[in-house]
């Protein structure tokens, strides 16, 4: 089997390097691209497992890519590297469709558990059962990995499916906000429940009929959320 394939677009050679040195010890193949229109050109023409973004990037800065690479396809798990150790930083990478985020500096160990808790998340769906999740109008494909309101295809990310998928699959119960952060990003996350609002937040634009009072995903006061059938 062919290893995972990570894309790295950092702009300073010696942090590339790093990085790049880092993962290949661990046995991934690794391609670094110094710009964010190469790092386009790269995921359109050979799309990666895993794309490691900067955020400052000459030319396009990373927020940019990210809303580019989402377009294009949902289905690229992305964790940005930055410098900034702004809360407004990220979240608004988050709500552009980033996976996770991680502040320079940062601990080799520590990178390489996010890089390979996103990747199995991502193939997980290959051990769940064959199910179909219905809820009226709305379907939720476990084995495929898509989601669909109305026979109409929504596209979301790695982790706002793994987010969905755990909440519906377990309707009425709720969730912490902690939990939800170690089932779904599969590691201590701890300090960063925003993470799991942001996200809640972005599903419900994209399943719900009207966001503003939701039906299926919704908040339980002081501790969480639940999904409703």
């Amino acid at each position: 089997m062919a290893p995972p394939r990570i894309l790295i677009v950092e702009d300073d050679p010696a942090i590339a390097a790093f990085v790049q040195t880092a993962l290949e010890r661990e046995g991934f193949a690794v391609e670094v691209v110094q710009r964010g229109e190469t790092a386009l050109e790269r995921a359109e023409a050979a799309p990666p497992d895993l794309i490691l973004l900067d955020l400052m990037l000459p030319g396009l800065d990373g927020l940019q890519v990210c809303q580019a690479i989402r377009r294009r396809s949902a289905y690229i798990p992305v964790i940005m590297l930055t410098a900034k150790d702004d809360d407004v930083d990220k979240i608004v990478g988050l709500e552009i469709g980033a996976d996770d985020y991680i502040t320079k500096p940062f601990k080799t160990r520590e990178l390489i558990a996010r890089v390979r808790a996103i990747l199995r998340l991502i193939h997980r769906s290959a051990e769940s059962a064959s199910r179909c999740l219905r809820f009226g109008a709305l379907e939720v494909n476990l084995d495929g990995r898509t989601v669909t309101r109305e026979g109409q295809l929504i596209g979301l990310t790695p982790k706002e499916f793994d987010l969905l998928a755990l909440l519906a699959s377990n309707p009425g119960r709720v969730f912490g906000r902690d939990t939800l952060l170690e089932k779904v990003w599969g590691y201590d996350y701890a300090g960063e429940s925003r993470t799991v609002d942001v996200h809640v937040q972005r599903l419900r634009q994209k399943i719900e009929p009207n966001p503003s009072e939701p039906q299926f995903l919704v908040t339980v006061r002081n501790i969480g959320y639940k999904f409703e059938r």
